[in-house]
């Protein structure tokens, strides 16, 4: 895919849509905003396409979506609807009625939990976590565990946006592939 001259120009097209906010959501951060982009039916579209493209490739033996609140369910639907696979949400603690199952994960500033509902995963499902960007890693960790502990198969990990600085990748469990669309260091 890399090496796709096409695919790494429809890359390179998204990349200059996003745009990044200075000292947003505090002094010192580089906020790289997913909203910019998206705000444009044409962008929409191409991300759409660059996201199937990956799992097309990268992880066709997907049978479910699973978004992680909150950016992850921008794509986990659409991504499941055109793949004709579950769509899953992994929500913070409080968000989903029923039995759940439930993850703690440490932030930067502190700790949350991640939950999903307990009949949401069959036993060896295999399932792509999707979501909006990987800076420490936390969360997707998190999630990673928290399907493993619920008997699904993770093959992997795809996100629109990393901030390499952050060495979030090198938290995610080795035995799951991570796809990112657009770095930054």
């Amino acid at each position: 895919m890399e090496g796709d001259a096409d695919y790494n120009q429809k890359v390179a097209e998204f990349k200059r849509k996003l745009k990044s906010y200075p000292d947003f959501p505090k002094k010192g951060i580089l906020f790289w905003d997913i909203f910019s982009a998206i705000s444009d039916g044409s962008t929409c579209k191409l991300l759409q396409g660059l996201l199937l493209q990956v799992i097309r490739a990268k992880f066709p033996q997907t049978e479910a979506i699973v978004g992680l609140e909150s950016r992850g369910f921008l794509f986990s639907f659409s991504l499941a609807m055109d793949l004709g696979v579950g769509c899953l949400p992994v929500r913070k603690k409080g968000k989903l009625p029923g039995e759940v199952v439930s993850c703690k994960y440490d932030l930067e500033y502190g700790t949350d939990i991640l939950e999903i509902q307990k009949n949401a995963i069959r036993p060896g499902q295999k399932c792509l976590i999707v979501d909006d960007l990987i800076a420490t890693g936390g969360s997707i960790t998190a999630a990673t565990n928290l399907l493993k502990s619920c008997g699904a198969e993770v093959v992997g990990c795809l996100v629109v946006m990393e901030l390499n600085s952050l060495n979030g990748r090198k938290n995610i469990p080795n035995d799951v592939p991570v796809h990112s669309l657009v770095t930054f260091d």
